[in-house]
């Protein structure tokens, strides 16, 4: 994955599909392949010859319930992450009521609350990132105290826990180091702190406050940065879940840009690669991609679930970011795909991927539930057969 990452040849084109989800759904179902009925995702992995998938992290995998206790705040201290974060001069109060998580901030300002679901759907699904039910933006009386609790978040370094996790996926995959799923801290208030309609009239009505909002989460965000920067990871992650119709191209390129191209310098100053999540409709994104430094856009997912082409991201692309992915979800599901439209598709998107230099080969966004196991094992069998890499450039 590094050498295909670096452009160098390789004996093959690396070929690690995310199954996490289908996992889990399947395990808590009981509806596993019958060959792996009792195996662990690591042993399922090796033996059909896969790369593991370690992008995305469990968002269950937690020390303790205070680890995704700031989840509205769009903040999470996973025991793999290169950091964690600690909250000063606020109180904060937990109230757990079955599926619903209630979490309140007292600061010298104001205070704010949350209402966080995790339920059994969910959980059926694989899910294991929560769901921000209610947000803790309210009205404008609340950027004073948002504000107030990132000015006082501090960042400490978790590089042990890091480390512990890439010492468990060892030399199956990629032990991608997790910063945040929001690139910027403008990005952070329309992900996290806002309902999306009400962010983008707060864009209108209130932009001052927005824009100082956004200024005082700045400060953290450079302290996040030059944290995870520091981490013994090869590759990391920032950013996430970009869409051309709510983050769109001057968006993107006025208030995410800047801090991808600024964390890319960062990482690559240090020898490391940086991966962002580009799992939506990346109409008119591509080139700010591009400028923004980025190596890797992983998770990228292309007609027929976008608009976009495999070959009209590969051919912008040009060999500058490697794409780690690049199978839409649906083309493993016989109820959106016969057999032969599947043989079909794979014909057109192998003959796409040209050299096949540049190319993580994965299942964007995530393999679903009902995925076709056998279907799976094929797209192994006709990545090894594509044969070895010679890049072009």
């Amino acid at each position: 994955m590094l050498a295909a990452v670096a452009g160098e040849p390789t004996d093959r084109i690396p070929w690690a599909p995310r199954l996490d989800l289908w996992y889990r759904a399947n395990r808590r179902a009981g509806t596993l392949p019958p060959r792996y009925r009792d195996a662990s995702l690591f042993q399922i992995v090796e033996d059909a010859g896969m790369g593991f998938h370690a992008v995305v992290p469990d968002f269950r995998d937690l020390r303790g319930p205070e680890d995704d206790a700031d989840r509205p705040l769009g903040m999470y201290n996973l025991k793999a992450m290169p950091y964690r974060t600690v909250l000063d001069n606020v109180q904060r109060s937990v109230r757990v009521q079955g599926d619903r998580t209630h979490v309140q901030y007292e600061t010298p300002v104001g205070t704010v609350s949350a209402v966080v679901l995790y339920d059994e759907g969910m959980r059926q699904a694989g899910v294991t990132i929560t769901h921000l039910e209610q947000h803790l933006f309210k009205g404008a009386e609340d950027y004073a105290a948002l504000g107030h609790i990132f000015e006082n978040a501090r960042v400490e370094p978790n590089f042990d826990g890091y480390l512990e996790f890439a010492e468990r996926v060892g030399d199956r995959g990629l032990a991608v180091a997790y910063v945040n799923a929001a690139a910027s801290p403008v990005h952070l208030i329309q992900r996290d702190l806002m309902p999306l309609d009400i962010f983008f009239y707060e864009m209108h009505d209130h932009p001052d406050e927005l824009a100082h909002l956004a200024q005082q989460i700045g400060g953290y965000w450079r302290r996040m940065l030059r944290t995870a920067g520091e981490c013994p990871a090869e590759v990391l992650f920032l950013g996430a879940n970009y869409d051309a119709t709510v983050t769109y191209p001057p968006f993107f390129g006025a208030n995410i840009q800047p801090w991808l191209s600024s964390f890319a310098d960062t990482v690559h100053a240090r020898g490391k690669f940086l991966l962002t999540h580009t799992d939506g409709e990346n109409t008119g994104l591509l080139q700010h991609y591009l400028d923004s430094g980025i190596d890797i856009a992983d998770s990228i997912c292309p007609a027929p679930m976008t608009k976009l082409s495999f070959k009209e991201v590969r051919d912008t692309f040009q060999g500058r970011i490697t794409i780690m992915g690049g199978i839409p979800s649906v083309a493993l599901l016989p109820s959106s795909l016969s057999d032969r439209d599947f043989e079909a598709f794979l014909d057109g998107f192998f003959a796409a991927a040209g050299a096949g230099d540049h190319l993580i080969l994965g299942i964007s966004d995530t393999t679903p539930p009902a995925a076709d196991f056998g279907r799976i094992l094929m797209i192994g069998q006709r990545a090894e057969a594509f044969g070895p890499v010679h890049p072009t450039k």
